[in-house]
């Protein structure tokens, strides 16, 4: 009988059971290979093998062009903050549209590289809208215009992407997708770029995905190290040093699983159902409340609050006594926060309404 509880963390979060129970059955021979996946060289037959399944299965699963590189690199998304701006901005003016504080990090970071441009903030609702497209103020000659489009604390997803020429804006669109890769299907007509940290949405932290248009590549800054520059990893194929083997393969096994499940747009229709269930339970109380404005809250990352913050650690403690582990909210945000990636399963987002109805009749 099993007893694993419900894991809402951010990140590294949960991942499907059933490519967990795979792996431990691989650990120490994968497919008769008498070594297990952590032991092999990259350049062997049998990774080699993995790593051109893993990719074909993600370009499948998010209709990736063949003009776009599919890149495993590491660093998580934080780094990518510096090795976009490495690659991409010449130096020059870049557009950020801060909404969050990853994309305040992202702006921050880009200052060492390049003229960060501020675009459009959120910050004077407190990250709980967006700025609309239409009144961001786009530069002229941005190299790029970087936007986070989903906001893992603060809890705010853009649904659509933004259409940059509609805007008037020939760059091309960076986006940082972390928290929500293959949570839902990607426009690729509007992107140049897409990154994202696998310890949320994919699998194990360490490595880290980029997606970026063929064009784009060999304009990296002098200083870009080889190992940063996209278009050396691109023409090494991941390869040019030792890519995260295990991480690639845990991927590799949940680009699978998501194929069983029915792809991303089955996996979409999943979501929207879990977010649903929560946000309905969440604004159907006086006892809960989310700040986030319905039109862009996240269907990955909901963060709640409770109406008298001194019961947060009774809430806490009975969440946890019910199965239902790592609810507590960011420290920068306080509150609480309940991460219903891919693998949280419906079940556990029942469950987690249901010890909420009763923790706040317990406190009536």
């Amino acid at each position: 009988m099993s007893t694993r509880s419900y894991n809402f963390s951010a990140g590294p979060a949960a991942m499907p059971l059933e490519v967990l129970q795979q792996a431990a059955s691989e650990m120490t021979d994968w497919h008769g290979s008498g070594m297990g996946v952590m032991e092999m060289s990259h350049r062997g037959k049998e990774f080699i093998a993995i790593y051109e399944q893993a990719e074909a299965d993600l370009r499948e699963l998010l209709a990736i062009p063949v003009n776009f590189k599919v890149l495993f690199m590491q660093g998580g998304g934080i780094a990518e903050n510096a090795i976009v701006p490495l690659n991409l901005s010449r130096g020059e003016q870049v557009d950020l549209v801060v909404t969050g504080s990853w994309s305040e990090k992202s702006f921050k970071e880009a200052a060492k590289y390049c003229t960060p441009h501020l675009a459009a903030s959120g910050a004077d609702s407190h990250f709980t809208t967006l700025p609309a497209p239409a009144q961001w103020q786009l530069s002229a000659n941005a190299r790029y215009v970087h936007v986070c489009t989903n906001e893992t604390i603060h809890g705010v997803e853009f649904h659509t992407l933004p259409d940059l020429q509609a805007l008037g804006s020939n760059a091309p669109l960076v986006i940082d997708f972390s928290s929500h890769v293959l949570s839902r299907s990607v426009d690729w007509s509007k992107v140049g770029l897409a990154f994202g940290g696998a310890q949320k949405n994919i699998g194990p932290a360490g490595v880290t995905l980029v997606v970026v248009r063929e064009d784009l590549l060999g304009h990296a800054l002098k200083v870009c190290p080889s190992a940063f520059n996209y278009k050396t990893v691109a023409d090494n194929g991941s390869m040019y040093n030792t890519p995260p083997t295990y991480s690639i393969y845990m991927a590799g096994l949940t680009f699978q699983w998501l194929k069983r499940q029915g792809g991303v747009a089955a996996m979409e229709q999943r979501n929207i159902a879990k977010a649903q269930l929560l946000y309905d339970f969440l604004d159907s109380s006086s006892f809960y409340s989310n700040h986030v404005a319905a039109d862009c809250r996240s269907r990955m990352n909901v963060p709640f609050f409770l109406a008298d913050a001194a019961r947060n650690d009774a809430f806490l403690a009975g969440a946890k006594a019910a199965g239902l582990l790592q609810l507590k909210g960011h420290k920068s945000v306080g509150g609480m926060r309940a991460s219903i990636y891919n693998a949280m399963p419906i079940e556990g987002v029942q469950a987690l309404v249901d010890y909420m109805r009763a923790f706040e009749q317990t406190q009536a």
